[in-house]
C-alpha cells in the first residue's frame, strides 16, 4: 500500500480524487478520515494531518500550570531550559502509526514551505517508527490541480532537512521569547494587583517590534500641531454644464488674505479662460500578487489579512488558486498562461475582457521586484462560480483572477486636462481626468478615483462665474495604519514571514494591544511598548528579528545549525531579562495604570470613582465593579461569552454608563449597564394565560435578565420555579399550541423565516418541533423592539 500524507484533510481528499482510478472511498482509521483508491495497480491511502501534530514545550517540570507555577525568579532559568518535542495531535498520531505498519512507500505532500517541510519531517519520523525501513519520497505542487499533482508525483523528491530544521528553529525561539517575556509581564504586573488576572499580557520578538510601529505612529499624531489653512473654491457654468474649480494659491495661510480673494470675486458674474492644458499618463499594469500584496488589496476590500489567508487556504485547497505563502511576484516561465486563461474563460464575468487577451497572440506579463523559485505568484488555477462560492470566499477569487487577468493587460492611459480661469484678477484652476484607454482597469477597477470631466473649453471662452466660497482647514497628523499598510510595512522591514504576518496582527487585536481600523494602540498596548523601550528597547526595534530571520534563511541554505542560531537567541535574551528583573515593580506599576485605563467605561454613581470592567477568576466571568472596591461594592453583571468595549455616552435613559458588547457572529451593541434600565426589556409578551404546566393556575411570560437576555417564566416563579430560556434572535410570536412535553410552543421569526419550537430545551421532540412556518395569514406577530 502507497501512503499518500498531506497536511489537511481537504488536501488529502482533493489528491485522491486527482490521483484515483475511477472514485476514491471515504473511510476512517480510528476517528482519522482517510481515501482509499487504486492506481497503477496498487492500493494507496491518502491522508490528511491537522498542520503541525507534534508540538515544542518545556519539560514537564516547567510546564504553566496556572500563574502559581510562574515566579519572576525563575525566568533566568527557563531561558536555557531544554525544548521537547511532544504529541499535538494524539487521535492522528495513533491512525498515522497503524498506516504505516502497512504502507509498502510513503509520500509526503505537504505545503511547500518552511512549515510544510517540518510537518511532513515530523509525519515522517513517526512513520518510520513504526516502519523503519519504508521508503519517505516528497512531492511539492503550488496547485492542487490535475496537471501540477500529477507532474509533482512523476517527480518526487526527498524532505529537505534543511528547511525542516529551520521551522523547527522558529518553533523553539517562539516558544522560548514567547514563554519567558510573557511571564515577565504578567507577574510584573501581578506583583502590583497582589490578584490573578484574566488577561495575559504577552511578548514576543515579532509581535513587540510590530506592535511598537503602530504606538510610535500614534505618538507622532499625538505630537503633531495642526496648522490652519483656508481654500477658496469656485463654481463655473459652461454652456449649462456646472463645474468646480480652486483658488490658484491652493492653500490661504491667512484668512483675510482669502476673505479678500473671495471678496475681489463678488461683482463678477463671469470668467475668462486664460490657459487649457491636456496631458497623457501611462498607468501600468500591477504587478502579480504574492501574499503581502493580496492581504493589501483585500484589506481595502474590508477583509482582515487573518481572514484573508484562511480564505485563500481554502481556495488552494479546493483548487481554485494556487498555493497563497508565496514572495515571488514574477511568473515562471513553466505557467501555462494561456491555460488559464482558458479556464478562466468559463467564468461568464470574465470572458469578454479573456476573449481580447488570447487575440494578443502574444502574452506578456507584468513582473514584480521578488523573484523565487519555490512558488509561483498566486493566480487562478480553475474556474469559480459565484453562485457556488460564499460571498468572501468569491470576493478573493475575483480579486485573485482580475490581478492575474490585469497583469497581462495593456496599460491604461489617461487624459488629464488643466483649465485656469481669471475672475476679475483671481485666479482659479479646474482640473478633470478622463480615461482614453482603460487598458487593464476594464478588468481590475479596484482602487481607482471617479473620472472628473469637465466641459468642452478653449482659450477664451467665458463660462459663467456662480460664486464662490471659503473653508477653513487644518493639517492631518500621520494616518494611523491600515492592516494591509502595516503588513507592507511589516515586510519591508523583515518582521515576520509571509505566513506568519496576519498571525501577529491578529494576536495583537486578541491581547488587546490594539483596537479598531484603521489599527489604534490601547492604553495597555502603549504601556507595553513604553515600558520594554524604557528598560529592554532591544527587543522592540525590528534589528534583532531581522537578524534571526537572516539566520534561518540560513539554515534553510546550510549555511547555518538550529544549535547555533537556538543558542545565540537564547543569549539575546539572556542579556534581555538580566536587565528588565531589577525594575518589575516599576513595569507593573505602568502595567496595573494601562489596565485600569482601558478597562474604564465611567463613573460610580456611588463612590465616584472609575467603574472598570473586571475578571473573576473564580466565575471565569467578566463583570464591571467599582475601582473604589472594597470601600465601594457597586457591580453590574455581562454577558457571558463576549468581548467588551467602553463607549462615551451615557444612557439616554436613565443616565447610567454603557460598554460596547462584541460577540461572534452577532452585530456589535450597546448595553446600559443597569440591571433595571427600559433598554433591557423587549415587548411585553403572554406565552399562556394561566398556562403553566404545573398546574399552579401562573401565567408563562417573556422576561428579561440583567443583561437583558429574554427567557419565559411562570408569574408564581417563586413556588413552581418554571423557566424556560428563549432564542436571542428572532420576533417571538405566542401560540395556542402545546407540546407533548406540555410546554408551550412559539414561533420565532428570523432572517431565514420564521421557525415553530417547544420553548423546553430538555424536550425530547425538540427537534421534531424546530421546522419551518408557512404563513397564509391570522394573527400577527409581536412588534420588533424599536
Amino acid at each position: 500500500m502507497r501512503l499518500v500524507i498531506s497536511e489537511k484533510n481537504i488536501a488529502a481528499r482533493r489528491i485522491a480524487e486527482i490521483l484515483a482510478v475511477g472514485q476514491p472511498t471515504a473511510d476512517k482509521v480510528y476517528s482519522t478520515p482517510v481515501y482509499r483508491f487504486r492506481r497503477d495497480g496498487e492500493d494507496w491511502v491518502s491522508v490528511g494531518l491537522k498542520g503541525h501534530i507534534m508540538e515544542v514545550d518545556f519539560p514537564e517540570e516547567w510546564e504553566s500550570q496556572g500563574l502559581k507555577k510562574w515566579t519572576l525568579e525563575s525566568l533566568p532559568t527557563l531561558v536555557g531550559a531544554p525544548v521537547l518535542k511532544l504529541p499535538k495531535e494524539r487521535g492522528i498520531i495513533q491512525s498515522l502509526r497503524n498506516l504505516a505498519k502497512k504502507a509498502d512507500a510513503v509520500i509526503i505532500a505537504t505545503d511547500y514551505d518552511r512549515e510544510g517541510e517540518l510537518i511532513g519531517a515530523d509525519a515522517r519520523d513517526i512513520v518510520r517508527e513504526q516502519n523503519p525501513d519504508v521508503p519517505v519520497s516528497r512531492v511539492r505542487f503550488s496547485a492542487i490541480t490535475k496537471d501540477e499533482i500529477e507532474r509533482a508525483f512523476a517527480e518526487a523528491d526527498t524532505v529537505s532537512e534543511a528547511l525542516a530544521e529551520a521551522g523547527e528553529t522558529r518553533q523553539d525561539i517562539d516558544l522560548i521569547w514567547g514563554a519567558v517575556m510573557t511571564r515577565y509581564l504578567t507577574l510584573a504586573h501581578q506583583k502590583i494587583t497582589r490578584r490573578p488576572f484574566g488577561d495575559v499580557l504577552s511578548a514576543g520578538r515579532v509581535q513587540t517590534p510590530t506592535l511598537k510601529l503602530i504606538v510610535d505612529r500614534e505618538k507622532e499624531r499625538d505630537a503633531f500641531v495642526p496648522e490652519d489653512y483656508w481654500v477658496v473654491k469656485a463654481t463655473f457654468s459652461q454652456k449649462g454644464e456646472e463645474f468646480g474649480a480652486t483658488h490658484a494659491t491652493d492653500r490661504f495661510t491667512s484668512e483675510a488674505d482669502a476673505q479678500a480673494a473671495v471678496a475681489a470675486t463678488q461683482s463678477a458674474d463671469s470668467g475668462v479662460v486664460t490657459e487649457v492644458k491636456r496631458t497623457r499618463r501611462t498607468v501600468n499594469p500591477p504587478a502579480p500578487f504574492n501574499t503581502t500584496s493580496l492581504m493589501a488589496a483585500a484589506a481595502s476590500e474590508g477583509l482582515t489579512p487573518a481572514r484573508t489567508m484562511r480564505i485563500a487556504e481554502s481556495l488552494y485547497m479546493s483548487g481554485y488558486i494556487s498555493y497563497p505563502r508565496v514572495d515571488n511576484t514574477v511568473y515562471p516561465p513553466s505557467l501555462d498562461l494561456k491555460a488559464i486563461l482558458h479556464a478562466l474563460d468559463r467564468v461568464p464575468v470574465y470572458h469578454e475582457h479573456v476573449t481580447k487577451l488570447l487575440k494578443k497572440g502574444t502574452l506578456t506579463a507584468t513582473r514584480g521586484k521578488k523573484e523565487t523559485t519555490d512558488h509561483p505568484p498566486i493566480h487562478p488555477t480553475g474556474p469559480a462560480d459565484p453562485e457556488k462560492l460564499g460571498g468572501p470566499e468569491w470576493k478573493v477569487y475575483n480579486l485573485v483572477a482580475r490581478r492575474f487577468l490585469a497583469t497581462l493587460s495593456d496599460p491604461a492611459v489617461i487624459e488629464a486636462t488643466r483649465v485656469d480661469i481669471d475672475v476679475n484678477g483671481q485666479g482659479f484652476v479646474a482640473r478633470g481626468d478622463v480615461v482614453v484607454s482603460a487598458g487593464f482597469r476594464a478588468i481590475y477597477p479596484y482602487g481607482l478615483k471617479k473620472e472628473e470631466r469637465l466641459p468642452a473649453m478653449a482659450e477664451g471662452d467665458r463660462p459663467d462665474f456662480l460664486g464662490a466660497q471659503l473653508d477653513a482647514k487644518q493639517t492631518q497628523p500621520p494616518a494611523r495604519y491600515s492592516a494591509g499598510k502595516l503588513i507592507q510595512e511589516m515586510e519591508r522591514l523583515g518582521l515576520g514571514t509571509k505566513a506568519t504576518r496576519h498571525d501577529i496582527i491578529q494576536n495583537l487585536y486578541d491581547r488587546k494591544y490594539v483596537a479598531n481600523e484603521p489599527i489604534e494602540p490601547t492604553c495597555k498596548g502603549r504601556t507595553v511598548i513604553e515600558a520594554l523601550t524604557k528598560y529592554a528597547e532591544r527587543i522592540t526595534t525590528p534589528e534583532m528579528t531581522q537578524r534571526l530571520e537572516e539566520e534561518m534563511d540560513a539554515i534553510a541554505g546550510g549555511r547555518d545549525s538550529r544549535e547555533n542560531v537556538v543558542g545565540h537567541s537564547r543569549k539575546l535574551l539572556a542579556d534581555v531579562i538580566e536587565t528588565v528583573l531589577p525594575i518589575a515593580q516599576e513595569v507593573g506599576e505602568l502595567l496595573k495604570s494601562a489596565t485600569d485605563e482601558d478597562a474604564k467605561v465611567g463613573t460610580c454613581p456611588e463612590s465616584g470613582h472609575d467603574l472598570l470592567i473586571k475578571f473573576s477568576p473564580k466565575n471565569r466571568t467578566y463583570f464591571v465593579g467599582c475601582a473604589g472596591y472594597p470601600e465601594c461594592s457597586v457591580t453590574y453583571p455581562l454577558p457571558r461569552n463576549a468581548k467588551f468595549a467602553s463607549v462615551d455616552e451615557v444612557c439616554e435613559v436613565c443616565g447610567t454608563p454603557q460598554v460596547k458588547v462584541l460577540q461572534f457572529k452577532r452585530k456589535p451593541q450597546i448595553m446600559c449597564l443597569s440591571p433595571t434600565c427600559p433598554t433591557k426589556r423587549g415587548p411585553d409578551i403572554m406565552i399562556a394565560k394561566g398556562g403553566c404546566p404545573t398546574g399552579d393556575g401562573g401565567d408563562l411570560v417573556v422576561e428579561y435578565s440583567a443583561v437583558g437576555k429574554r427567557y419565559v417564566r411562570c408569574t408564581n416563579y417563586e413556588q413552581c420555579k418554571t423557566s424556560y430560556p428563549l432564542p436571542q434572535q428572532g420576533d417571538i410570536e405566542p401560540t395556542e399550541e402545546r407540546c407533548e412535553c406540555g410546554a408551550p410552543v412559539v414561533i420565532v421569526h428570523t432572517r431565514k423565516g420564521p421557525w415553530k419550537i417547544c420553548v423546553d430545551p430538555e424536550c425530547p421532540l425538540k427537534a421534531e418541533h424546530k421546522k419551518p412556518v408557512r404563513r397564509t395569514g391570522g394573527k400577527k406577530r409581536a412588534p420588533r423592539k424599536k
